[in-house]
């Protein structure tokens, strides 16, 4: 893929940091907003005497709803444009916890989240679309990493800002200071020109009308496509290894080990911080190497065995931190090569639908792992979280090796049709 040439390095710098810094932003808030109940649950729950498996129901109809229209939004994303899209996807979200903030109903809230799952559908079509066409192509490594770990740093800022927030105004005021970061985000994307986020050359669209089932045809025959799926593949392989030690590390160590609560939760730390610490030198690498493919698969093989040995080996405090820092930050450098490795196979005006299908891959892995992690730990098999971590792990390698034995062949057969 040709990139443009600009005549004028410190404008292209200048406008690359502006962008990375807004889509980080929206980045920010899509992951705030995944992680917005949780940490209030206890508060919810009191409110309107539920129980947690209802309160489950809210997370599930978020997540369905953001894998049945992702890949839509994708779609949409490249036909009418990235900047519109995520302006609504910020606006629409801020509305819906603002009004499961207002109305004093449990199905009400839960329906939102549901809408708030589909405002979640727009923030990877649209981010993706926008850093891939936009940013600069020797800071494309670095504009991912910076973005992927804005991201992390918004699921990682929710729980104490959140409980901060309910202490002050009960858990509807923690809602409502949510819905307004989201349109202070929505605010700052609109006030810049809709010239800011233009692709840096004209990217060739589909006609409309008579042509737009054609196209959409198309579309799908390219997502159906082998990089893609593979792609798809990997991204669920690696939602499933993260959320297995992410999620129910803690639980499973207590089981396994007698490991204390707190031991356990600070190893969890650890591999929090670490991973984002990862994303950033991850950002670094890929800016200096074209073997993502080699990068992806190191990173991966480092952070299995890392989920094996705190599953296998009882580990002092001291180990086990150290251990659980390490494959946080093995996980965390792969992130910025697993967008390149998407990118690099995605035709030119089709980064929206591709991005957009390939990371539905998080939310079929969100489905699927609090059922069978939950399954494992409710069935006396706490060690099989780390081997299934590890095995989706190994099962990602196998994808990018597959994806570099023939990275474009079918991609190319679709842009010649």
């Amino acid at each position: 893929m040709t990139e443009a040439i600009d005549s004028r390095p410190s404008e292209a710098r200048s406008r690359d940091g502006k962008v990375i810094g807004l889509i980080g932003a929206a980045h920010f808030v899509s992951h705030y907003y995944i992680l917005l109940l949780p940490p209030l649950f206890p508060f919810v729950k009191a409110d309107y005497g539920v129980t947690y498996t209802q309160l489950g129901f809210a997370i599930t109809a978020f997540n369905i709803s953001s894998a049945a229209l992702q890949t839509p939004a994708g779609f949409l994303v490249d036909r009418i444009g990235a900047r519109a899209v995520l302006l609504v996807g910020l606006s629409l979200g801020a509305v819906a916890v603002a009004v499961a903030a207002l109305v004093p109903s449990f199905w009400v809230l839960v329906a939102m989240f549901a809408l708030a799952g589909v405002a979640n559908t727009v923030y990877h079509p649209a981010d993706y679309a926008i850093l891939s066409q936009v940013i600069s192509a020797k800071r494309m490594g670095s504009a991912f990493s910076i973005h992927t770990f804005l991201g992390v740093l918004g699921g990682a800022a929710a729980p104490a800002s959140l409980l901060f927030l309910q202490n002050i105004a009960g858990w509807r005021g923690a809602f409502l200071g949510a819905a307004v970061l989201a349109l202070a985000v929505a605010a700052l994307l609109a006030v810049h020109s809709p010239e800011t986020f233009e692709p840096v050359r004209p990217v060739t669209r589909k006609p409309s009308g008579g042509h737009a089932k054609k196209s959409s045809v198309d579309g799908w025959r390219l997502l159906l496509s082998g990089p893609i799926l593979l792609n798809l593949i990997f991204f669920i392989a690696m939602s499933l290894a993260n959320g297995g030690v992410q999620n129910y590390s803690v639980v499973a160590l207590g089981a396994l080990h007698a490991t204390p609560p707190s031991l356990a939760n600070a190893g969890l730390s650890a591999y929090l911080l670490f991973s984002a610490l990862g994303v950033l030198a991850g950002g670094f690498v890929v800016n200096r190497t074209t073997r993502t493919d080699i990068v992806a698969g190191l990173g991966l093989l480092a952070a299995g065995a890392g989920a094996l040995i705190v599953g296998f080996v009882p580990l002092n405090s001291y180990l086990l931190v150290l251990v659980m820092a390490a494959t946080g930050f093995s996980g965390g450098v792969i992130m910025p090569s697993r967008d390149m490795i998407v990118r690099a196979v995605t035709p030119e005006g089709a980064f929206g639908r591709v991005f957009g299908f390939v990371t539905t891959g998080f939310n079929i892995a969100g489905i699927v792992a609090p059922l069978m992690f939950g399954w494992l730990m409710d069935s006396g098999n706490p060690q099989a979280i780390f081997v299934i971590s590890a095995a989706c792990g190994v099962i990602a390698i196998f994808t990018v090796a597959a994806g570099h034995l023939r990275p474009f062949r079918a991609v190319s057969r679709i842009e010649r049709r």
